[in-house]
């Protein structure tokens, strides 16, 4: 588009915390369309963290978010002939929305019986500084350090 840039869309808040990030959540949990499903899966995962940890839920599940939003990122560049990585800071939206897949992505990975339980797991080891999600933030974090001496070549 040259000229005008797209409306922003304005996401409601969940019905149970009447949290937006809750139910930004929750739309990238869900697949073909199934809403409800996601937020019975979310759901879920909020009680099994609830009676594991004996902490409320929701903030552990805020905090295990955090732990696993990246601040930089490393993207192709191509100067000359060579393609370099470049790190870049990734804007505020775009670190929500990577870290939340990352921990969606590595939940479905894991080897529980149910989506819940991969999700709670998942979460309580991001929240503690641990599992999947966690080490490719960091894995990202180190490529964004070994590829520094390129940063001149920002965007």
């Amino acid at each position: 588009m040259r000229k005008t840039k797209p409306k922003k869309r304005i996401i409601l808040p969940d019905p149970k915390f009447g949290d937006s990030m809750v139910t930004k959540f929750v739309n990238n949990i869900m697949l073909r369309g199934k809403k409800s499903i996601a937020f019975e899966i979310f759901y879920s995962a909020i009680d099994i963290v609830t009676q594991k940890t004996g902490e409320e839920g929701l903030e552990v599940w805020k905090k295990a978010l955090a732990n696993v939003t990246p601040q930089v990122e490393v993207r192709s560049r191509r100067v000359g002939g060579a393609t370099f990585q470049i790190p870049t800071e990734i804007r505020p939206s775009r670190k929500m929305s990577v870290g939340m897949k990352n921990l969606i992505a590595f939940a479905r990975k894991r080897h529980e019986k149910s989506m819940p339980e991969k999700l709670a797991g998942e979460i309580m080891a991001a929240y503690k500084g641990e599992g999947a999600a966690f080490k490719r933030k960091e894995e990202i974090h180190r490529m964004a350090e070994a590829n520094k001496a390129f940063a001149y070549f920002k965007f």
